[in-house]
């Protein structure tokens, strides 16, 4: 910028009277000839110019840019707009366009004197600048639309937040289209402003330029190489007007293909550029990577719905005249399976098989081993006459598989003879049964025998007892007894008070049985830690057996 120098007076500026100006005024508006060689080779715009407007001088810069700039002319006839205004409205730093290039204005102004005008071009810096923010912004919106698109597990939701998330922000309409099988392929489409609308599609996907190779998960086709006007009809919403450019970029999953995005554009809008397409892929990974996060769920969840049902205890019901009920709650409360289980099978004539067993620990591990010792058991229901035999097999099988856990279990056979219920209960390992009687009185029986799946050969015992109507025989878990709690939280629930509960319930059904002693246990633990409680009660009904009864028009 030129040194100010000796003020001078400088008349003939176009105004009556003289000005008092700078040696730097003095030069710029003398006459082409007389201007100072640094003023108009400056590489930066420059012009001088009065307080009401007029033109006093401009150097060889400030009149390429300006074409119309002379001395003598007013501001508003020869400059932009914005430059014309903020020299009005007092000298202060401006920035507008000069076509397509963007000028920062710097003024120099003498007390009472004319302006001085540099302009800077920032033309790449205000570039940078949109190109930092523009990025800033993308970056923001990927962070919000992974929240977004990971918020649900679901796949068709997850398919309608992506192409809702690329209609309001990608383009003016987009459609998440699912691989198919045999010409029908799930998708969503979507319209900036409108909710996204789920459907079926039966297309050939070779009737769009890179869909079908999206759908395979292949690498994009350029939107420059697709012809709206020969992309097939059913791309277009109803009412969406005319197509102007198509974008269709892959969904990568884990390993596999997710699906296709296709992006819209309306012909009064502009085309993708290179920039965008690269936005749309990356947008395209991170809801690819959400939908089959969604699907792998899905499928998990569905194997696991499946297992479990075949895992969880089931439900009882009185079989051959004898009344079963079950009970069980799991060490965790979020948890549905355990370590603890119980199971009923009818063996024809009558009779019937039920067990009660406990696995060592708790959780997934636990419950995966109780669904195999409850499979092997079934297989060796055709010799349940022989419960030490059967239980000699089944250690058998646990010594040959890879876990290192254990198990105790107890098998009682029941079979209605007139009013009464016979058992015959055999145990490995398992704390003993009890039996309340109509009285009220609570027996043991007697029956030990060695843990399953510890030694090579096991050692069980049992015995033969008599139910009488209205009379339980009750198996239970150690979870029940060693349930800690109480008035000072660490008091276990223990035996004595299980057989004061039991004495209780003398004459009660099963299910009310299992629903007593299960709720006494509760109340104890409170919300404190807990083992696995199971309950498996066996009753000999009050009521006469139904075989007994004699049906309508008997004599």
């Amino acid at each position: 910028m030129p040194r100010h120098l000796t003020p001078t007076t400088f008349e003939g500026s176009g105004h009556a009277g003289a000005h008092v100006l700078t040696e730097s005024d003095r030069l710029v508006s003398a006459s082409p000839a007389g201007i100072d060689a640094g003023w108009d080779g400056a590489p930066h715009p420059a012009l001088l110019a009065a307080p009401d407007g007029t033109v006093h001088a401009a150097n060889e810069a400030a009149r390429l840019l300006f074409p119309a700039l002379r001395p003598g002319r007013l501001l508003a006839d020869c400059v932009s707009a914005w430059l014309c205004a903020a020299h009005a409205a007092g000298p202060a730093v401006a920035a507008g366009r000069v076509d397509d290039r963007t000028f920062d204005a710097h003024p120099v102004r003498q007390p009472e004197g004319p302006v001085m005008w540099w302009l800077v071009e920032t033309t790449e810096l205000h570039a940078a600048r949109e190109a930092l923010r523009r990025e800033r912004e993308r970056t923001a919106f990927l962070s919000a639309a992974s929240d977004a698109l990971l918020g649900s597990l679901n796949v068709p939701r997850t398919m309608e937040v992506a192409a809702e998330l690329s209609a309001g922000h990608l383009a003016d309409a987009a459609w998440i289209v699912a691989p198919g099988t045999r010409g029908r392929y799930s998708a969503v489409v979507c319209v900036r402003g409108a909710r996204p609308c789920p459907l079926t599609l039966e297309i050939d996907p070779d009737e769009l330029p890179g869909l079908a190779e999206a759908l395979q998960g292949f690498p994009p086709v350029p939107s420059r190489w697709i012809d709206p006007a020969q992309a097939p009809t059913w791309i277009v919403p109803e009412g969406f007007g005319r197509v102007g450019s198509v974008v269709v970029t892959p969904l990568p999953g884990h390993g596999v293909p997710a699906g296709a995005l296709i992006l819209l554009r309306r012909t009064e809008h502009h085309a993708f550029t290179e920039d965008e397409e690269v936005f749309a892929r990356l947008f395209a990974a991170r809801s690819g990577a959400a939908m089959s996060a969604a699907r792998l769920f899905e499928q998990q969840s569905s194997i696991t719905e499946v297992l479990t049902e075949e895992l969880l205890p089931p439900v009882l019901e009185q079989i051959g005249g004898v009344e079963f009920a079950g009970g069980y709650r799991p060490a965790q409360d979020t948890d549905r399976l355990g370590g603890d289980f119980y199971d009923v099978h009818p063996l024809g004539e009558g009779e019937s098989l039920a067990l009660l067993g406990d696995v060592c620990g708790k959780g997934l591990e636990a419950a995966v081993l109780t669904g195999k010792i409850r499979n092997t058991l079934h297989a060796l229901l055709p010799m349940a006459d022989d419960h030490g035999r059967m239980l000699r097999l089944l250690n058998s099988s646990l010594l040959s598989s890879h876990h290192t856990r254990f198990a105790t279990l107890a098998l009682v056979s029941a079979c209605r003879h007139g009013q009464e219920v016979r058992l015959r209960v055999t145990s490995a390992g398992h704390l003993p049964p009890l039996v309340v009687r109509a009285d009220g009185t609570v027996e043991e029986v007697v029956c030990r025998g060695s843990l399953i799946g510890v030694l090579p050969e096991i050692e069980v015992s049992g015995q033969d007892i008599v139910l009488a109507p209205g009379e339980t025989c009750l198996l239970y878990t150690d979870g029940i007894t060693e349930a800690r709690g109480g008035p000072l939280g660490g008091e276990m629930f223990g035996e004595a008070r299980l057989r004061r509960a039991l004495g209780e319930c003398a004459g009660m059904p099963a299910e009310a049985v299992v629903e007593r002693v299960q709720m006494l246990a509760s109340e104890w633990v409170g919300a404190g830690l807990h083992d696995d409680m199971a309950l498996l009660a066996i009753t000999a009904p009050r009521e006469r057996h139904l075989t007994a009864v004699r049906g309508p028009g008997s004599p």
